[in-house]
């Protein structure tokens, strides 16, 4: 980081969570992954993860590339910053078809989406906001304050 615009502004790729204290823009580019934007209005404080498929299955390293990790994982970091279970909703985003051909039980997207709203639910954490499957890719950048969201989807092809 060599300025503070960038240290307010990161970029989440794939297998990635960010989550601190503190006021930040989250920016991220979906295609069949979900980003899961956690967020408490209570504290004004939120974090987002970017997860790449659904469910770790046991095998290697538990990495947060999986949604039931990702999830686990940000959920964590809000509770460790002092945030309350019962005051965190949920923003998610992506799961796209991307690849024309993708459908049916290969769907990494719509099996995505699935896992987020199992895990979130279990959780017991509401999500008030989606945009999720569809064919187009999505641009989104969260603003950890003020719990928004700016969402830009690409352009059909």
């Amino acid at each position: 980081m060599t300025n503070g615009k960038e240290s307010n502004q990161p970029f989440l790729l794939p297998g990635a969570i960010f989550a601190k204290n503190g006021r930040y823009v989250i920016t991220t580019v979906l295609g069949s992954c979900i980003a899961v934007c956690l967020w408490d209005p209570v504290k004004r404080v939120g974090g987002m993860n970017h997860y790449k498929l659904p469910l770790w299955n046991g095998d290697g390293l538990p990495s947060p590339k999986f949604g039931n990790i990702a999830i686990t994982k940000l959920l964590e970091a809000l509770l460790d910053m002092g945030c309350l279970q019962s005051s965190l909703k949920a923003k998610v985003f992506g799961g796209a078809a991307v690849i024309k051909s993708a459908s049916g039980i290969l769907n990494v997207g719509e099996r995505n989406i699935q896992a987020a709203r199992d895990l979130l639910g279990a959780e017991g954490i509401p999500i008030i906001a989606s945009d999720v499957g569809g064919e187009q890719s999505r641009k989104v950048i969260f603003d950890t304050y003020e719990g928004s969201i700016l969402m830009r989807k690409a352009s059909p092809s």
